[in-house]
């Protein structure tokens, strides 16, 4: 080697690796085609979170099943529904319509297992008819004041501003008047049928299932998941109804079987009171009718109240076991 050469180069560090050549920036056009984050949508990682979800599925279930009080809920709930269901086929005729002479207690006449009331009507297909108005007035009003509980206090959760303060406001108003009170004056407003009786308890119902949705999406809006979906871009409906709405449910789901409850008991009471559908047989319809001859025909009173209770008993049941099973802190300590 060439000692002037390796002179001049003496004072230096020599790099005896190829330079790489310069690489050129893409364009911005390029740059914003580009998917941010694209690994969140891998096959493995959809795999994985859609196995943990059903593994979670399959242990409430099993902590549901494991609760024979929610159990003995479901089979009676079950027997009403079925029941309900077939009442056309079990008993084809009017439930209303004079079948025997009035006053048969149960058990005198075969034809009539749980006797006739003071009209001659059957009792037994009085009671089976009326499983089919009070589940579904008890469904459907539950269905209504979730609909309307969850998207007011969804909002007011969320947006954390002025639009808290007028909702919270809004459903103050509701819950100062007695809810009892509320619904009989809504009814005796309007004409007192299936449909309005329906929407009257919904609108006494709401206010509580927004109270809870608006304490729960609160409670969530802070978790590290929701921050990072803000962060990747997500827009509000997709974090409210794919992030926190999810995770917000489990309560929810308890709340709504002691709604359909409490729909059952706020719609016998209006037609003890003589304000349920005049063209339609119910259990408190049935109970107001026998009031008068309690004396004599006591069972026209006490059979339809069994009803009730056992139909409620099964709710409140059904409630506390999917509470057992939805609660985490339940959950862990099983």
């Amino acid at each position: 080697m060439n000692s002037q050469k390796f002179g001049t180069l003496a004072g230096r560090a020599i790099d005896f690796a190829p330079q790489a050549k310069a690489e050129t920036a893409p364009p911005a056009s390029e740059a914003s085609k580009q998917p941010r984050w694209t690994h969140i949508h891998a096959p493995d990682v959809r795999a994985s979170v859609s196995g943990t979800a059903w593994r979670g599925v399959r242990r409430e279930l099993k902590i549901f099943l494991a609760n024979y009080n929610a159990l003995f809920g479901t089979a009676i709930l079950l027997v009403v529904s079925l029941s309900a269901l077939f009442a056309p086929l079990l008993f084809p005729g009017d439930p209303l319509e004079m079948v025997a002479r009035p006053f048969l207690w149960p058990g005198q006449n075969p034809a009539y297992p749980l006797g006739t009331d003071s009209m001659g009507r059957d009792v037994l297909a009085g009671i089976v008819h009326g499983a089919r108005i009070s589940l579904t007035v008890g469904l459907a009003a539950t269905a209504l004041g979730l609909t309307a509980g969850i998207a007011i206090g969804a909002v007011a959760g969320y947006f954390v501003v002025l639009i808290d303060d007028i909702l919270v406001k809004f459903i103050e108003i509701f819950q100062t008047i007695p809810s009892f009170v509320l619904l009989v004056v809504l009814v005796a407003i309007a004409q007192p049928t299936t449909a309005t009786v329906t929407i009257a308890i919904a609108i006494v119902s709401w206010p509580t299932v927004a109270r809870l949705t608006r304490a729960e999406f609160r409670a969530i809006r802070e978790k590290d998941y929701v921050q990072a979906a803000r962060s990747l871009g997500f827009g509000h409906t997709r974090i409210i109804f794919r992030e926190i709405l999810p995770n917000a449910l489990p309560p929810l789901i308890v709340t709504s079987s002691v709604m359909v409850a409490s729909a059952i008991l706020m719609e016998s009471a209006l037609s003890f009171m003589g304000l349920g559908d005049p063209n339609r047989v119910s259990w408190g319809s049935m109970i107001g009718a026998g009031r008068d001859v309690i004396r004599t025909a006591w069972y026209l009173t006490a059979l339809p109240g069994l009803a009730i209770v056992f139909t409620v008993l099964s709710l409140n049941l059904i409630g506390d076991g999917l509470n057992d099973a939805l609660n985490p802190r339940f959950s862990e300590e099983r």
